[in-house]
């Protein structure tokens, strides 16, 4: 007999437990990437994250006002002082947070977890989210460079890489502002040297990107004359 389907909450804590355990690595990770990418991200400027998890990310962006989504109950508990954490299906719309409540959406290995027509409807609400102009800034696993552990993750229902993710923004009514094919690694575990600050600096400085198979891709809501 098939098994019932689970409840989506339930399944977000499985997938922690299973696949996506806390890491201490990661926050040095993601603080040096806040820093590097701090030019995007005004000081007064309203900013979600999307999948935002640990909260890594999140919690080391300086901005007038941070939120955290994720569907896992558990990401509230990682917030950082001053960040506010909605425990909300990205797959069921983003309507209720309100139309152009904020100036930047991040995200982080997000959309590859959805279907494809679902991670379409995804960036069509985050077009709701953001302002005339807002900015949204994706980091995702890049097919193109990361086929071989790509569905080492089994979430994974989607494939993106340098090309057809930004053809999915335009499609979508964003202007592509920067596309880095190679930006981070496809994940730090197994990490030959000790992950240290100023070793991910160092890496996000420079032009050669051993293992890389993330990519960043910065958009921008609405026509190229929208700011």
């Amino acid at each position: 007999m098939r098994e019932a389907v689970r409840d989506p909450n339930t399944q977000a804590m499985a997938y922690h437990e299973a696949h996506f355990t806390a890491d201490p690595a990661r926050d040095t990770v993601w603080a040096a990437v806040a820093r590097h990418l701090s030019r995007y991200i005004p000081r007064d400027a309203r900013v979600l994250e999307l999948g935002a998890g640990y909260c890594h990310w999140i919690n080391h962006v300086q901005a007038r006002r941070r939120v955290a989504l994720d569907i896992w109950p558990g990401m509230a508990a990682h917030a950082a002082p001053g960040v506010e954490p909605v425990v909300l299906d990205m797959a069921a719309g983003l309507g209720s947070l309100g139309a152009g409540a904020f100036d930047v959406v991040l995200a982080s290995n997000v959309l590859e977890h959805f279907e494809p027509d679902t991670a379409g409807a995804v960036v069509e609400d985050v077009g709701r989210l953001l302002v005339p102009g807002g900015r949204l800034v994706l980091i995702q696993p890049n097919f193109r460079y990361a086929w071989k552990r790509y569905f080492d993750d089994y979430t994974h229902r989607a494939i993106f890489t340098d090309v057809s993710l930004p053809a999915l923004l335009r499609a979508r009514h964003f202007t592509i502002d920067e596309v880095r094919p190679r930006f981070l690694p496809y994940s730090m575990q197994g990490a030959r040297v000790p992950i240290t600050s100023w070793l991910v600096t160092a890496y996000l400085r420079s032009p050669v990107k051993p293992g890389a198979g993330q990519m960043l891709v910065i958009a921008r809501n609405g026509p190229a004359d929208v700011r």
